[in-house]
């Protein structure tokens, strides 16, 4: 598996897109930029040829524009990670594009200092808002808890789980019973806000922890 996140960027505007690609270069070595578009059907065609693990779509490009296109993309895969690029930060367009399906809200002005922060928080399966704008829906940026509320035992978990072994396998990995992985799973999911098993892998992925 691959530990790159692959990313498509969508914003008819070149120095928002370069100046975005630029910080990834420059501070992710683990995020790839894959595909860039300058309309919501250029887009939707990139991601229909070669899927990307988070779209970037600015709310306001040539139709479709970033909302509609999302939707789109949704209705297709109604898994695919989203991130709305905004220059707005009112309360009406921020909640229609999280009700609307969006994993994620950048507001234009402080993009590129969250950029890389934005994508592996939604990557790992988490909700991500500009602190500008988190007052708007009371959800914070980093909602689910953080690695560190794990203990030993439920990192370890989480690394065999990322590997792609089962409870029993588990089990003997660890020399505890498959109900005591049960438990385990069962207070990781509670901890992190995690409940399914792609999403917790992508979270391994991006906390270090699915390292052999």
């Amino acid at each position: 598996m691959s530990t790159k996140i692959r990313i498509h960027i969508a914003d008819d505007h070149p120095i928002v897109v370069e100046g975005l690609k630029a910080v990834i270069k420059r501070t992710a070595p683990d995020i790839a930029v894959t595909g860039e578009a300058a309309c919501g059907r250029a887009a939707l065609e990139l991601a229909r040829r070669s899927p990307a693990d988070v779209y970037v779509y600015d709310i306001s490009m040539p139709p479709p524009n970033g909302l509609e296109a999302m939707a789109e993309l949704l209705g297709r895969d109604p898994a695919a990670k989203v991130i709305i690029l905004s220059m707005h930060d009112d309360r009406p367009t921020v909640e229609r594009a999280l009700r609307a399906g969006a994993s994620g809200y950048l507001v234009k002005e402080s993009a590129a200092g969250e950029i890389t922060r934005a994508l592996r928080s939604v990557f790992g399966g988490l909700r991500y808002l500009s602190p500008s704008i988190e007052h708007i829906s009371g959800v914070q940026r980093d909602r689910r808890r953080a690695c560190s509320d794990l203990t030993g035992k439920e990192k370890e978990v989480v690394r065999l789980i990322a590997r792609g072994l089962g409870n029993r396998e588990i089990a003997a990995k660890l020399s505890i019973s498959p109900q005591t992985v049960h438990v385990h799973r069962r207070n990781i999911s509670s901890k992190l806000d995690i409940h399914k098993q792609t999403d917790l892998v992508r979270y391994a992925i991006r906390e270090g922890l699915a390292k052999p």
